[in-house]
This record gives C-alpha cells, structure tokens and sequence, in this order.
C-alpha cells in the first residue's frame, strides 16, 4: 500500500519541487512527465487494490518488482553515461531498487514457489 500511495502521490512532488534533479531529466519535458505521471499514478491504485489480496494479484506485483529493476538499470547506464544526469544516481535510480526489493520482501513467499 505504501508504495502505491508513494505512486500517487509522492513522485510528482520529487520530480516538480522537492528534488527535481535527483528525480526529473534535463531539458525538462512536460510530455514526458505527464506520461510517467499517468502510468505510475494508475500503477499506485492497482497496487493499493493489490495490497488487499497479494497472492491473487502476484502477476501486477511482481511486474513492479521486474519493471522496477528494468528501469532502474536502464536509467544508471543512461546517468552514467550522461554527466548531466549524476544526480538521478542519488535520486529516482536508488528508488526503483528499493521498491523492487521491498515488493520481492514483502510477497507472501508461497508466491514465490508457484
């Protein structure tokens, strides 16, 4: 639930005030904010709805765990890569470790074994 909620509610704050570039791009680009936006807004409600019954909804939380570990791989190459980006290595890149290892801990292990 806390991950969703943080979905919600808390990655706009870090992108637009709180840390924007530990957590946004540069040159900022409101297509892509708004996109990133939708899609980790509509993820936070399922998760939320997830959290009442993990084992039945397994597959959408464990696509957070995959895609989590995905995008934040993609996103160290491109921030080691990019000097511009060094502090996204600080900011939304730990981040999406850290949700994927807080889902995978948190699944009820007989998710695990199926």
């Amino acid at each position: 639930m806390v991950v969703g909620i943080i979905f919600i509610a808390g990655i706009y704050p870090m992108m637009m005030w709180v840390w924007p570039s530990g957590w946004a791009w540069e040159p900022r680009q409101p297509e892509y904010e708004q996109m990133i936006m939708g899609m980790y807004v509509t993820l936070g409600i399922f998760l939320i709805l997830a959290a009442k019954d993990p084992l039945a909804s397994a597959s959408l939380i464990w696509f957070t765990v995959w895609s989590s570990i995905v995008h934040g791989g993609i996103m160290f190459v491109q921030a080691i890569v990019d000097e511009t980006e060094h502090a996204n290595l600080a900011g939304d890149v730990p981040a999406l470790f850290l949700v994927a290892i807080a889902l995978w801990y948190l699944m009820p292990k007989k998710a695990l074994a199926s």
